[in-house]
Order: structure tokens, then C-alpha cells, then sequence
């Protein structure tokens, strides 16, 4: 009898333990995580062709190997793909053209293209082993292109070739007048007392002189030293070329382990520095083709290029450790330049230590600087349409020659301004609580096109703004979000549209207010249509500090009680929207979860992207504060609005989303009864410099800053359960923060954690199989765990 009773347990027991993770959706893991293939590939790469006839972009509706380039005409509107020799002929980069637009140039496979717009005719101007880019028209119809490190330019009528800057490493030799100064001495005293040495030196002398007489014409050498250049960009009429120079300093790298390799052996691939190491410097310089002369451009006298960043007031060291510092000029970046149709240089200068934006005319004749507007933040100059550290000048350009057009986020968000760079007068075009995320000035410069988030936070419209008036006018209408490619006339508009639950499709549609778009593409699969995806309600609920935080909610039909918060990575990113998340397999699985009875919040928490200035940088020096509470004060929503049990909570999220996930189960412990962390970064001290300085300054500036954002630091926190993923070769946050995480929860004996590891997967995984194996593991954690 205590037999059978025994056996009669261990199979109820078995049975349980299966139920638990049973999958009531007819969706599948293994299903939703195929992506693209079970999605569908949905079209991307948008452009016009040059008679804005033609829209050519890249898909793959067969599911063949790798996507192919179609195109669709606008007078037989169905998609065809792109033969080969179609494909020959189709532009690697945008179409240039000449004043007149009698010629346009493009380049393809590295050498450039010449085309007579009127009769189609298409000259090759350049073939050759090495790559051409960069090239445009002068306003005298030459062609200057850049090929390696120097500039050229190409004659449209004569096909005369001619090299226009001559940048070489190191400095000018000379073996004469240089060396330790005892051989200097030698030398000297061997042309004194030897006439044969006396009469040869003059002979050598005198064949240089004539030679001078007769040889062309070369632009002198720019010596660059160790310095490398970068960034040569050259003046419409080709007289001025600006240039960068990279003084690159040591920076200690660090290294992947790659252990399923082809070669059987495991090997060690070089990644990326971590913050806080000694950066590079830079400086800008002018070549002056027509003098024949180079010069560079002086920072030193910039308003504010001297002033220190308030962190560093928290420390008692801290002005006086840094005082020397900030007596010499801060080290900076110029963007640019940006030219006027006529020549006028407007240059973008951004302080390395991300606390200060100037917006700068240059002269380009005497490299002098004068400001045109100053960004000043204490946290970090960033937002929609502004330079930052990925080495763009940001959204501007000229208005007409007496006008620059930018954005900045002065008010609050990121709108466009415009300021007169004879008298510096300042205006607003736009405001709002909204933000300006794409902005391009019409051929006549009558109007901007615009993308803004104006109508709500979650949707991005595609608008016309009058210059003169600041009358805007919607041109695109439902829900959703609309990135859009104007063609070549402006008369027309290739639109790729999406909302919540309807992937991206390529439209088209005349380029005026309550036009219809006409679809050009069906990329969705027959088995990704069998479902109806749920369209997640947007909600807003209150937060601790009284602002109205909004969030994605899935509910299910059938609720178990239990609830579980997204947390959404990269930190400056929106996931609260109305189109077609690049989260989409998040966004998938959000629905099986929902079909068992789980409700789901996916939260646009401090920090994301979409709400302006303050919403951006609320996490400056704290990672894991607001943005964290917001977590906290999200799931309290759900218990308090929707019934859920607190003791039945989850959490998850990857990369930023990895790290909440982190330091909610070590600051917040009886929160979420269980945390799934992907790809978590778990000591900002580890990560890299240009996205950590932004936020936490440096480890040795700002060490409170780091300790108090980092989970490795309270990891003996944890009381709940914990399942941490990554992959083995990720060389963005990289496999050691884990592992070191692993040590110390396990030196801190803690053991309701566990570890799974991808040995073939980076940062963004690739393979289905990797994709599908995490996230049942994040499922039966949820079921096992809160069920």
C-alpha cells in the first residue's frame, strides 16, 4: 500500500511539474522565434531612382538565402526583382547633382559615375583598384572626390585629373641641419675643410633649382606627424578643404573568447576599450588650395571651453584635483563643416567630456571661430537630431546665406531653431511638448519636412512647416509610424508604414495633405496572419515621484493572477508606441504569455526616448534609480489596477532591460518573485566610454556615480529567483561581467540563481535555435516560479 501511495505521489508530482510548463497559446516558442521567417522579411533599404519614377528597395518575400533589391515602377505599380545587370547599374549612395541638374553622380563599387540627365547617357569617370568617395560637384561643375586620404578633382569638360591635398605621415626630413649635435659638428666640419663636398652640394643645389623652374605644380605636403586624418571635406568652389587630425593614445583593449570555431581552437578576438581610459584628441584644419597653405582652427577662446562640470562638487578633492585641468581649453570634437550654397562654413564643436554643444561659424580664410549658439548641459547634451558621440554634426544646415537652421533641446525637447549668423539673433520654429526626430529643408527652402511625435508621444506623423509662417500641415493620417523618402521632384513619397500589430510594408503616395498610400508590398507570412495579435493598450500610471509614466499592456482573456514587467534595452529607446516594434519577438512572446493568462507591462521608463530633455537624462549619475522605480512603481500599478497578486511578479528584459532586471532583484527584493536578465550589463565600469561617460562621467571622476548604478555591487540583495543569459561572444557587454557576477553571487552563497550561456551568440542573437533555447528557459522560469 506505501508503495503504491509512493508511486501514485511521484506521478502527480511528474504530472505538475509538466502542467507548470505547458504552453496554452497556439503560438509557439520555437514558432515566433524563426523572426523573419516566420514573420515575414519585410522590405527596407528605401530609395528613389534619379527620374523619381522608380522605387527601388530590398526584400525577400521567396525566403531565399539573402534579401534581394525589387523595384517598383509608379505607372505599374507591382514589384519585380532587380536582374543582374539591373543591379550593375543600381547607385551605391545617394544621387549628387550639379547647380543646374543637367548631370548627376553616383558611386558604385567604389568608383564614380558620371550621367546626363536629359539623354540618360552615363559616363564611368573613375576605375581603379582603390575606392573613390565623397564626391560631389563644385559650383564650376568639377568633380572632387576623395580617394584614400587626399582629395581630387576631375575636369567635366577637359577630363582633366588633379590632386588637390597631399597629406603624409610624419614630418618634413632633411639630413642636413638635423641629427645629435655631435655629428651635426662632423658635417660641418667635413664642408668646411673638403671642396669636393663644397662643389657637389652646390651642383645638387642647382639641379633642384632648375627642376623647380619646370615641374608642374603640386599642392605642397601636409605633414600630419603620428596623427592620422579623417573627415576631409572640401568648400563648394574647391578652394578650402577642412580636415581632421586623430592623435589616437593608448587605450588598453580588451578581448573575446571565441571557443566553437571552424579552426578548433579557441582564439582570442581584440573588442572594444573600456570607459575611462585616455581618449583620443583631435584638432581641425583648413588647407587653402589657392595659397597653397594650411593652417589649423583655434579653440581655446570658446565661450565656456574652460568650465568645469558641477559632479564635480560632490567631492571634496574634486575642483582642486581637476582645477589644472580645467584651466587649459577642454578637449573637443568639430563636426563638419556644414556649407552654404555660396561657401559659408557652419561647424558643430562638441566638449569631449559631453557637457557642452556649440554651434560655430568658421572663417575659412583665417580658421577664426565665432558662436553661433551654445548647448550647455550637466548632464549630456544629446536628444533626437543632435550631435552626439557617434561623430555627426546632428540635423542642420543653411537656410539661405545670412541663416543657419538647427535643433537643440533649449526648451526642453528637441525642436528646430534658427539663428542669423551676422547679428545672432535667435528664433524658434517649433514648440511643443513633442520632439522634432527628422527634418529636411524643400529644394526652394519654402518649407521643412518634418517627422514629429506632434499629435502623441507614441505615433510619428510626417508633417510640411512653412518657413515663413510656421504653419504646419499632417500629411500622413492613421495611427502609426511613417518613415518616409521623398523623391527627387518632392512630389511623391515612398513610405514605410507600421502600427503595434502590422509589421512594416513599403507604400506610396503623392506628396499632399489627405492623399491615399497605396501598399506596394505583402510580406507577412500565411502562418504569422493565422494569429490575431493583440493591439496593447497604452497606459500611463502614476509613479512615486507624481509623473505619469506610460507603458504597453497586454491582457490576457483568461488572467492566472500572475503579472510580468518588460523592461526594454538600449536605455535611449521607445517601446511604447503604435507600430511594429524592433523588439518584435519580445513583442511576440508578450502574447503567448498573455494566452497564459500572464498580463504584461512593458514600460517607456525614464531615460527612453520620445519625452524630452528631463525624461532623457533622469538617470544622470544613478542607473537603477527613476528608472528602476519606475519598474517598482509599474508592477505596484498592476497589483493596485488590474488585480494581480504581488507575490506572483516577474520581471525581464535584455541588455540595458538585463541590467534593471539585475538591480531590481538586489535593491528591491520581494518585488518580482522572479527576474530573467539577457545580456546584462553588470558593472558600468566594464562598459564602453562613449555611451557610459555620457551618463555616469568617469569611474575616477565620478565613482559614486558608479557604485551606486552598477549590480555587482549589491548583488547580496538577492533573495528571489534569478536566471541570468548571455552570450559567450558578446563584444558589446561582453561575457566577463557575467562570469564576474557568477563569482560573487557565488562567494556570497547564494544559490537560487542559475546561468545559461550561448557559446555562438554576440550581443543581438542570430541563430533561431539560441533564440528559441533562452526565452523557454525565461517561460519555464515564469511558470515554474509564479503559477
Amino acid at each position: 500500500m506505501n508503495k503504491l501511495r509512493l508511486l501514485l505521489l511521484l506521478l502527480i508530482g511528474y504530472v505538475a511539474a509538466n502542467a507548470q510548463v505547458e504552453n496554452l497559446s497556439s503560438l509557439s516558442i520555437e514558432q515566433i522565434m524563426q523572426g523573419n521567417e516566420f514573420v515575414g522579411h519585410l522590405p527596407e533599404d528605401i530609395r528613389w531612382a534619379a527620374d523619381g519614377k522608380t522605387i527601388y528597395f530590398r526584400w525577400n518575400p521567396d525566403m531565399d538565402t539573402l534579401s534581394s533589391y525589387y523595384k517598383v515602377a509608379l505607372d505599374a505599380p507591382q514589384a519585380t526583382k532587380l536582374s543582374p545587370e539591373e543591379l550593375r547599374d543600381l547607385p551605391d549612395d545617394e544621387l549628387e547633382y550639379n547647380d543646374t541638374e543637367s548631370h548627376l553622380l553616383y558611386l558604385k563599387d567604389g568608383d564614380i559615375y558620371l550621367e546626363d540627365v536629359e539623354n540618360k547617357r552615363r559616363q564611368m569617370v573613375t576605375n581603379t583598384v582603390e575606392d573613390e568617395s565623397d564626391a560631389f560637384f563644385t559650383t564650376d561643375d568639377r568633380i572632387i572626390f576623395r580617394q584614400k586620404k587626399n582629395l581630387y578633382s576631375w575636369q567635366m569638360e577637359t577630363g582633366e585629373l588633379r590632386q588637390l591635398t597631399n597629406f603624409k605621415k610624419g614630418g618634413k626630413s632633411s639630413s642636413e641641419g638635423k641629427g645629435p649635435k655631435p655629428d651635426q659638428w662632423l658635417r660641418n666640419d667635413q664642408m668646411t675643410y673638403f671642396e669636393i663636398h663644397q662643389k657637389r652640394k652646390a651642383k645638387r643645389d642647382a639641379r633642384q633649382y632648375r627642376s623647380s623652374l619646370t615641374e608642374s605644380k603640386h599642392p605642397s605636403p601636409i605633414y600630419t606627424g603620428s596623427k592620422s586624418v579623417g573627415n576631409i571635406r572640401c568648400s563648394p568652389d574647391g578652394r578650402y578643404v577642412t580636415y581632421r587630425l586623430t592623435q589616437e593614445n593608448f587605450r588598453k583593449r580588451s578581448k573575446v573568447m571565441h571557443h566553437v570555431t571552424e579552426s578548433g581552437y579557441a582564439e582570442a578576438k581584440d573588442a572594444r576599450a573600456k570607459v575611462g581610459g585616455k581618449q583620443n584628441t583631435y584638432q581641425m584644419g583648413i588647407y587653402d588650395t589657392k595659397r597653397d597653405t594650411s593652417y589649423m582652427v583655434d579653440v581655446s577662446d570658446i565661450e565656456g571651453i574652460r568650465q568645469k562640470p558641477a559632479f564635480l562638487e560632490a567631492y571634496n578633492d574634486g575642483v582642486k584635483k581637476y582645477k589644472a585641468e580645467y584651466n587649459k581649453p577642454r578637449n573637443v570634437l568639430i563636426h563638419g563643416p556644414v556649407f552654404s550654397e555660396e561657401g559659408l562654413a557652419a561647424v558643430v564643436v562638441r566638449s569631449m567630456d559631453n557637457k557642452d554643444r556649440w554651434i560655430m561659424l568658421l572663417d575659412l580664410r583665417s580658421g577664426d571661430l565665432k558662436l553661433l549658439d551654445r548647448q550647455r548641459d550637466e548632464a549630456w547634451v544629446g536628444g533626437p537630431g543632435i550631435s552626439g558621440w557617434n561623430f555627426s554634426t546632428g540635423n542642420i544646415g543653411w537656410l539661405d546665406e545670412k541663416t543657419v537652421w538647427y535643433q537643440s533641446e533649449e526648451s526642453g525637447y528637441s525642436h528646430l531653431y534658427t539663428v542669423n549668423v551676422d547679428n545672432g539673433k535667435k528664433k524658434q520654429l517649433t514648440k511643443g511638448k513633442f520632439e522634432i526626430h527628422k527634418a529636411q529643408l524643400s529644394k526652394d527652402k519654402q518649407r521643412f519636412y518634418v517627422t514629429a511625435n506632434k499629435e502623441n508621444a507614441h505615433e510619428q506623423h510626417f508633417y510640411w512647416l512653412e518657413v515663413k509662417n510656421g504653419k504646419w500641415t499632417k500629411i500622413t493620417g492613421e495611427a502609426g509610424k511613417y518613415e518616409v523618402e521623398i523623391s527627387p521632384d518632392e512630389r511623391q513619397l515612398a513610405v514605410r508604414y507600421s502600427y503595434s500589430n502590422q509589421p512594416w510594408e513599403l507604400y506610396v503616395m503623392p506628396n499632399q495633405a489627405g492623399a491615399n498610400m497605396q501598399q506596394l508590398t505583402q510580406s507577412t507570412t500565411e502562418a504569422f496572419e493565422q494569429y490575431e495579435w493583440r493591439d496593447p493598450e497604452i497606459v500611463r500610471f502614476k509613479a512615486r515621484d507624481g509623473v505619469e509614466v506610460p507603458a504597453r499592456l497586454y491582457k490576457p482573456e483568461n488572467p492566472n493572477g500572475a503579472g510580468i514587467i518588460f523592461v526594454h534595452g538600449a536605455g535611449y529607446l521607445q517601446n511604447v508606441h503604435r507600430w511594429w516594434s524592433s523588439y518584435y519577438r519580445e513583442y511576440m512572446f508578450h502574447n503567448i504569455l498573455a494566452d497564459n493568462g500572464y498580463t504584461v507591462l512593458d514600460i517607456d521608463y525614464r531615460a527612453s526616448e520620445g519625452y524630452g530633455r528631463d525624461w532623457r537624462t533622469a538617470i544622470y549619475q544613478h542607473m537603477g534609480g527613476q528608472d528602476l522605480d519606475d519598474q517598482v512603481d509599474g508592477a505596484k500599478y498592476l497589483v493596485e489596477e488590474h488585480g494581480i497578486d504581488a507575490e506572483r511578479m516577474g520581471i525581464y528584459g535584455g541588455s540595458y532591460g538585463g541590467f534593471i532586471t539585475l538591480m531590481a532583484q538586489f535593491t528591491s527584493p520581494g518585488t518580482f518573485k522572479s527576474g530573467a536578465a539577457l545580456r546584462s550589463v553588470t558593472d558600468w565600469a566594464h562598459y564602453n566610454h562613449p555611451y557610459t561617460s555620457n551618463i555616469l562621467n568617469t569611474p575616477v571622476q565620478d565613482s559614486l556615480a558608479y557604485h551606486r548604478s552598477s549590480p555587482i555591487y549589491h548583488a547580496e540583495g538577492l533573495q528571489d529567483n534569478l536566471l541570468i543569459l548571455h552570450g559567450m561572444v558578446d563584444s558589446n557587454v561582453q561575457f566577463q561581467d557575467v562570469v564576474r557576477l557568477a563569482q560573487r553571487l557565488i562567494e556570497l552563497g547564494k544559490d537560487n540563481w542559475e546561468f545559461a550561456v550561448f557559446p555562438i551568440e554576440g550581443h543581438g542573437f542570430q541563430e533561431p535555435s539560441s533564440w528559441a533555447d533562452e526565452y523557454k528557459r525565461i517561460f519555464k522560469l515564469f511558470q515554474e516560479t509564479l503559477q
